[in-house]
């Protein structure tokens, strides 16, 4: 009767066994089948990103060419807001310092920072510049705190990714506020923007439609 018990329980655990590999290998031929829906997913997440990257880059370039006319109606101003040619934009990949002089290619480095969820570096590093060209004493205090207050504390709604020692440094210089204040930071984080998302967005597609030559039609080439 005990030997019967035991050859009754190997069947069962031979069964289960069976059961359990026939199982698994649905499972495979299953995720197997779920590939190729997940990469259409991918297909379809990257062409949102895109989209919501071009709509980002229109927004800013709006709002900046908006603020631009209050500030000044010579029309000579508003010549970089204007989508460059092929060659204005090959320009930006000859030096970091080229595409951040161009208010387009900033507003489009811009917009790729922020489909990146990083875009915290480049407003630090505009309100660096910004901070930088301050003349009144009363005026360059009261921004180093909200320069500090925005990027520099801890948990800062965009907090910038640089070491202690600097944050530390910066809490006391702003005591006393001068503009070398934030030096260090904005070099670090200068840095770090054209070491990683600077080739990035070179590599992007949308940076590389920009360069892209319109080819002439036959209909022009014959006038």
């Amino acid at each position: 009767r005990g030997a019967g018990a035991a050859r009754r329980a190997r069947v069962g655990m031979q069964s289960a066994l069976f059961l359990a590999v026939r199982h698994g290998g649905r499972m495979e031929r299953g995720s197997r089948r779920r590939s190729e829906p997940e990469e259409a997913d991918k297909g379809r997440m990257k062409r949102t990103i895109i989209k919501d990257w071009k709509t980002r880059l229109s927004y800013f370039l709006q709002n900046s060419s908006n603020s631009n006319k209050r500030k000044s109606k010579k029309a000579g101003k508003h010549r970089n807001y204007f989508r460059p040619s092929p060659e204005e934009a090959q320009l930006w990949s000859e030096a970091f310092d080229e595409l951040l002089a161009n208010k387009y290619g900033l507003a489009a480095f811009r917009a790729f920072l922020k489909s990146e969820f990083c875009e915290e570096n480049i407003e630090f590093w505009l309100a660096c510049e910004d901070f930088k060209k301050t003349k009144s004493p009363q005026k360059l205090t009261s921004k180093a705190k909200k320069i500090y207050n925005d990027f520099i504390e801890k948990e800062a709604p965009k907090e910038i990714n640089i070491d202690f020692q600097t944050k530390n440094m910066i809490a006391q210089n702003i005591q006393e506020a001068t503009h070398t204040c934030f030096s260090a930071a904005q070099k670090r984080v200068y840095s770090l923007m054209e070491n990683n998302s600077y080739p990035r967005f070179l590599e992007s597609e949308f940076y590389q439609e920009l360069c892209k030559k319109t080819p002439i039609s036959r209909a022009a080439q014959g006038t």
